[in-house]
C-alpha cells in the first residue's frame, strides 16, 4: 500500500508457543514462528531464515537479546533487538535497550528507552590497522 512493497511474505503460521504460565530460563534458538504469552529469560535467537517471526504478547516479557528477522512486540523486552528485516511496536510494547531495524512500524503508546539504529545506516566496525615495531 502506498507505494511499499514486501520483500517476502512474513512467516504465516507460529509452530511454537510460550504460554501464559510458562517462564522459560536459558536462551532459545528456533526456526519458523515463535509466540511468547509468557516469560524468557535468555537470547531468543532464529535461525538465518528472512521469514523467521517473534510475536511478544502483551502478557510476555523478555530479558535478553531478540535476533529475529522479523519481530513483532506488544510486551516488554529488557535488552537489545536485532530485527534484520521488520520490527512491529505495538501499542503496549516497552523496550529497554537498543533496536536495531530493517523496517519498523510504530504504534502510539509504544515506548523505546534506547538507541534505535536503522540497518542500512550502522556503522561498520573500525578497523586498526598494528605497524611492527621498529628499533630505533
Amino acid at each position: 500500500m502506498f507505494g511499499r512493497k514486501k520483500k517476502g511474505k512474513l512467516h504465516s503460521h507460529i509452530d511454537t508457543l510460550i504460554g501464559i504460565k510458562t517462564n522459560v530460563t536459558g536462551d532459545i534458538s528456533f526456526s519458523g514462528g515463535l509466540r511468547i504469552d509468557g516469560h524468557v529469560r535468555g537470547n531468543i535467537t532464529a535461525t538465518e531464515d528472512e521469514q523467521s517471526i517473534l510475536v511478544l504478547s502483551d502478557e510476555g516479557s523478555v530479558e535478553g537479546e531478540v535476533k529475529v528477522a522479523n519481530v513483532i512486540i506488544n510486551g516488554t523486552v529488557t535488552g537489545h533487538i536485532h530485527a534484520k528485516e521488520y520490527l512491529e511496536l505495538q501499542t503496549k510494547a516497552k523496550v529497554f535497550g537498543d533496536v536495531h531495524y530493517g523496517s519498523m512500524e510504530i504504534h502510539l503508546g509504544a515506548s523505546v528507552e534506547g538507541k534505535m539504529i536503522h540497518k542500512d545506516k550502522a556503522q561498520p566496525e573500525k578497523m586498526v590497522t598494528l605497524l611492527p615495531a621498529t628499533p630505533d
